[in-house]
């Protein structure tokens, strides 16, 4: 497929890189990572050479949920800093050429937020149809069947005794679900990506996306997926309109703001409708990336399947390998040369790529005792603090982090990295660096070429630059026919050399073809 078009927008081109707040960098020595603390290691992510961060929450909230239980939607919670430090953080990323995405949270706020507090006040009050309550039914139970995201067969509901009626909570009871079919609920949502727009954000990961638009009539899952958690099975056309409303305001704004989205739909897909050429700019597919195996006919499924669906509704895809919700993939496919091969996919294949923080340094989850587990969704192992030294420490001055370090800390350090060439960190920025060199794979089209069941091979064209690339599944070598220079190895072995036709263990390889 040749080039579809000449020019791309910055969010199909570029790359983000996802930092956990808590988790990048502490700054005043408290054991927890903030502002102050992604700013100094700036320096970090400009190298690697991706184009734009995401912060996960960093607004004033319980921390029910770390940060996915908002409090206040326009202010910056004191354990991450303040809206100054905040000012910040964003001139200095765009003096070094990054953007800053937040992450927004718009299906629930916390039960601490004065609109629930209000809510919950009385049945008269204004603020009372901003969230979706329902009366019990007659046996006194709750609404329906739904069942919450987070415990084992837990009611998506919670009944408030004082009022004496249920509210819907796709989480955790703490994080109580808004209702976007009332248009307050809307204008002050609108209000509040206004607010972060005007101080220069350039754009936001949206949490739980496909969750805002809810069938009025509340009906009972029905019994294949009961039991399961609604969240991940509720799909209503509102929520289509809803985007629009967004993307509309965001294209408002100069400069490329973005809207990506969180869908997480088990038994759907219909992923790609999301990011329709008036909705979202970019959508996450995350259940497939979760559960692909390390296997080259799984794989060849999924790009075939991503390349098709998404090219059908005028979808640009994205690509993701690990974040803050599932196990890193260096844990999941079980080895440094696989995560390595891993990356040599993720950043060359047609979409978007977003990085989690210390994949670059191909880190695993960490270990964490029963007596240290905080997170009430089990994923506390990925959210291990990142490892800045080799130094007991490791870069985090002070009390001892707020997680437990994951495994071989120093070893996987970024100082330590830093100094070998031939470690995965320096595999990274090559990788990165060649993207940007090659408009065939930052926006050129992609087709499957055909290749031994062991590998997945595709060719990258844009009529300016050919490019091919090999990925051996297997752990042991494995020819593969092909013929050009190695631009990029995912062991470093025979880089700037020709293909000889043989593909190392789990090695990945980018051809440039004559």
């Amino acid at each position: 497929m040749a080039n579809d078009t000449a020019r791309r927008p910055w969010w199909q081109t570029g790359v983000v890189y996802q930092i956990y707040p808590r988790s990048f960098a502490d700054g005043d020595g408290d054991g927890v990572g903030d502002l102050e603390g992604i700013r100094r290691r700036l320096d970090h992510v400009a190298r690697l050479g991706v184009d734009a961060i995401w912060l996960s929450p960093i607004f004033p909230s319980p921390m029910a949920d770390f940060g996915y239980d908002v409090a206040d939607y326009c202010d910056v919670a004191p354990l991450f800093g303040t809206l100054a430090a905040f000012d910040r953080l964003v001139a200095e990323a765009h003096a070094s050429g990054l953007r800053v995405l937040l992450d927004f949270v718009p299906n629930h706020t916390s039960d601490q937020h004065p609109w629930f507090r209000a809510a919950r006040r009385a049945r008269t009050d204004p603020k009372r149809d901003w969230y979706v309550w329902r009366d019990p039914r007659p046996d006194g139970g709750p609404p329906n069947n739904w069942v919450a995201a987070f415990g084992s067969g837990v009611p998506a509901w919670t009944l408030d005794e004082q009022t004496g009626q249920y509210y819907l909570h796709s989480f955790l009871p703490g994080q109580p679900d808004l209702d976007w079919r009332n248009p307050a609920v809307v204008a002050a949502m609108h209000d509040v990506l206004r607010f972060w727009l005007d101080r220069g954000v350039d754009g936001f990961r949206i949490d739980v996306v496909h969750a805002l638009g809810k069938d009025p009539l509340l009906p009972d899952d029905p019994p294949p997926v009961a039991g399961l958690p609604h969240a991940c099975l509720n799909e209503h056309p509102s929520t289509h309109d809803l985007l629009r409303a967004l993307r509309r305001l965001a294209d408002g704004y100069a400069g490329g703001r973005v809207l990506l989205g969180e869908v997480f739909l088990l038994f759907s897909d219909t992923h790609p409708t999301y990011a329709r050429p008036d909705e979202l700019h970019l959508v996450f597919e995350l259940p497939a990336a979760v559960t692909v195996p390390w296997e080259a006919p799984a794989w060849r499924q999924r790009i075939a399947s991503v390349t098709e669906r998404f090219a059908a509704v005028g979808a640009w895809p994205t690509w993701v390998l690990s974040n803050h919700d599932m196990p890193r993939h260096r844990s999941r496919f079980g080895s440094e040369a696989r995560a390595r091969a891993a990356a040599v996919l993720a950043l060359t294949l047609r979409g978007t790529p977003v990085l989690y923080a210390g994949e670059e340094l191909g880190l695993e989850d960490a270990v964490v005792p029963r007596e240290r587990t905080v997170d009430p969704g089990g994923r506390d192992g990925c959210r291990a603090p990142i490892p800045w030294t080799p130094a007991p420490d490791h870069g985090w001055p002070g009390v001892e982090p707020w997680l437990p370090w994951p495994p071989d800390p120093g070893d996987r350090s970024v100082a330590t990295l830093e100094a070998d060439p031939r470690s995965i960190l320096h595999l990274y920025r090559r990788l990165l660096a060649l993207r940007r060199r090659r408009a065939a794979l930052h926006r050129g089209g992609l087709t499957l070429r055909p290749s031994p069941d062991r590998v997945v091979a595709y060719d990258r064209d844009d009529g300016a630059s050919r490019i091919t690339v090999l990925v051996n599944f297997a752990d042991e070598p494995t020819d593969c026919e092909a013929s050009g220079r190695i631009l990029v190895a995912s062991d470093g072995a025979d880089e700037g050399r020709a293909y000889t036709g043989r593909l190392g263990p789990a090695q990945a390889i980018v051809i440039e073809r004559e």
